[in-house]
């Protein structure tokens, strides 16, 4: 079985000029590998995922994949609020070498707790790849229910499940009725989630700080929450305005401030209010990241 522990970054997906910036993209890979972490994470929701066509959508994986050449874990985006579009999505991942798929709750059409259960099944055994279920409440209309991952827990290609709901008590409850691992879907919430069973993060702020991330999830994986919780309060005001707006765009905004490249976004996201941008500026600054 796949194990999962430590950072792994939800990976920006890089525009230049209204395309996928595909030299940008290398550099990025490259700094999140030096930085330590566990794995990378193409085009989920950081990686803006609904704004990229199948073909951009699978050529980021394989790029993301060429460029990691085996130095860490894939965990490749091939979610879909359609069964069928999420299962030719993960087939192609495989076949491009991703070492497990994250599957979100489907979206808009908000299915009952069985329409889960056979969804994320269905997935699992059609494509033979690992699978990291997502919960995310917030975006996706619905969670998976506690009783509905106590079952999908006996299917060995369910691996782990990204909690970001917001909840630790929904960590220990997972953990209470199953045997499945659980990574912490929220930078802010990794410490606490960690201390009740989590194994690590699925980061937006590691695309900016992986080095700083993986540390303070290895002290705490080692057991010393004292020298990781000096990490949590050095950079928790980071992990929090890195939603002072919708999630990529504060997270592009950062990588423009630290010198990687300009922010551009698809419709219908763009850029950064001015005023917000200078408020995660000066974060950045307090934090001491520039």
């Amino acid at each position: 079985m796949l194990k999962l522990a430590g950072v792994y970054t939800a990976m920006v997906t890089p525009f230049k000029g209204g395309k996928v910036d595909y030299e940008m993209l290398s550099a990025l890979v490259e700094e999140q590998i030096k930085g330590g972490v566990a794995g990378l994470i193409p085009v989920g929701t950081t990686g803006e995922s609904p704004t990229l066509d199948c073909e951009e959508h699978l050529e980021v994986i394989a790029k993301t994949i060429e460029f990691a050449d085996g130095r860490c874990q894939i965990i490749a985006g091939t979610g879909a609020n359609c069964t069928e579009e999420a299962i030719k999505l993960t087939r192609a991942a495989k076949a491009l070498g991703a070492d497990a798929s994250l599957q979100v709750t489907p979206y808009y059409n908000k299915p009952t707790a069985e329409g889960l259960y056979r969804h994320f099944s269905t997935i699992a055994d059609a494509t033979g790849l690992p699978v990291v279920l997502y919960n995310v409440p917030g975006r996706a209309g619905v969670p998976i229910p506690i009783d509905v991952i106590a079952r999908l827990s006996s299917n060995p290609l369910m691996v782990a499940v990204k909690e970001a709901g917001g909840s630790v008590d929904r960590v220990s409850a997972i953990k209470d009725c199953c045997d499945i691992t659980v990574l912490s879907g929220d930078d802010s919430l990794t410490l606490p989630m960690m201390a009740v069973g989590a194994t690590g993060i699925i980061s937006v702020a590691s695309n900016v700080i992986p080095a700083e991330l993986s540390q303070m999830v290895k002290l705490a994986l080692d057991g010393d929450f004292t020298a990781a919780a000096a990490y949590h309060k050095k950079y928790y005001a980071f992990f929090r305005d890195l939603f002072i707006e919708s999630n990529p765009i504060p997270v592009k905004a950062a990588l423009e401030i630290v010198g990687k490249g300009k922010a551009e976004y698809r419709l219908p996201l763009c850029e950064l209010t001015p005023a917000h941008y200078e408020v995660l500026r000066a974060t950045m600054a307090r934090c001491g990241i520039i």
